[in-house]
């Protein structure tokens, strides 16, 4: 077990170093990057005086590498809009993108496990047909459609629901104010209602999909007619012996989803409005603050790479086979 780990981790150290490479490459394809860093007005001995007091002039791999250096120390340099170091403005965006993901997780799973596993027990029948046909209906209705439908019937005509905003409950969880964040919980699911259903229908549909197709492998696989041969209870024969197998697809595409989801939901948060990450990239990329989307895109591929590597140990527990 702790040769595979090791061996995970070595390789998720070779995918963020290529991470930070091109992080770097796609700065300096855009052109030189001083001119990012002084106003339209600037003279030419301006300009070049930046571009010395950066480091802008030296070779490629010297830049390169007091680029890992500066990454090594958190030091992403300075938001061009905001004055602040670049990390700490994604960092601030960051819980509010971690708890809509979480909560999209939340739907999706949730519901996607009941209706794969009653569409599979019921195979050809009208459960088994509407759970597909409304599943086919979630992955063909682009999410961004679906939010300003969302705003326009539940958040403006009924009022159901608020069309913006944001309350927070990680942030105060993770500074260690119980009270403030468990007394925002409930007004913070309120205001992430819309948009986590937004962005967790298409997950829903298509996880609703794969737990049917894993269902109908193993419910004709040989221990599960011997089990239900020995007389259990078809609850422990489709929980305890057919689910649990059944889960290894799912729980892999779980853990793509999340990191796909966390660097995924520019567009719901730029429709809702809502202060996540996605949000805070996309105005970055237009006021073309690239500190900003650099340690955005570090810290991202990092964190999807920590999950993929936590999904893959839970895969190995789930399935001794996958260590070998």
């Amino acid at each position: 077990m702790w040769t595979y780990i090791a061996r995970r981790l070595l390789q998720s150290v070779v995918v963020i170093i290529g991470v930070t490479f091109i992080s770097f490459i796609a700065l300096q394809i855009g052109g030189d990057p001083t001119y990012l860093f002084v106003s339209e007005r600037a003279t030419e001995e301006e300009i070049e005086m930046v571009r010395r007091a950066l480091g802008f002039d030296r070779p490629l791999h010297v830049q390169y590498l007091s680029f890992l250096g500066n990454l090594l120390q958190g030091d992403f340099g300075m938001s061009l809009s905001y004055r602040q170091p670049a990390i700490d403005i994604v960092l601030g965006a960051l819980p509010a993108t971690i708890e809509l993901t979480l909560l999209s997780i939340l739907v999706s799973v949730g519901l996607a496990v009941p209706f794969g596993v009653f569409a599979a027990l019921y195979r050809g029948t009208a459960l088994d047909g509407g759970i597909m046909t409304v599943a086919m209906f979630g992955q063909s209705v682009p999410n961004f459609w679906q939010g300003i439908m969302m705003i326009l019937f539940l958040g403006l005509y009924l009022k159901w629901f608020p069309i913006s905003g944001h309350v927070p409950f990680l942030l105060p969880l993770l500074q260690g104010d119980l009270a403030a964040a468990f007394g925002n919980l409930p007004m913070a699911l309120y205001y992430l209602a819309m948009p986590a259903v937004a962005v967790g229908t298409y997950s829903l549909a298509r996880n609703a999909r794969l737990v049917r197709s894993s269902m109908l492998e193993v419910l004709g696989q040989d221990y599960v007619r011997t089990a239900r041969s020995k007389g259990l209870t078809e609850y422990t024969v489709i929980v305890h012996h057919a689910l649990r197998n059944a889960w290894l697809p799912v729980v892999t595409m779980i853990g793509l989803e999340f990191g796909f989801l966390i660097g995924g939901v520019v567009v719901i948060e730029t429709v809702f409005s809502y202060p996540g990450i996605g949000r805070l990239v996309f105005n970055a990329i237009n006021q073309r603050d690239i500190p900003v989307v650099q340690a955005a895109v570090v810290l991202l591929s990092m964190v999807f790479i920590c999950l993929n590597l936590i999904v893959d140990l839970i895969y190995a527990r789930i399935d001794p086979r996958v260590k070998l």
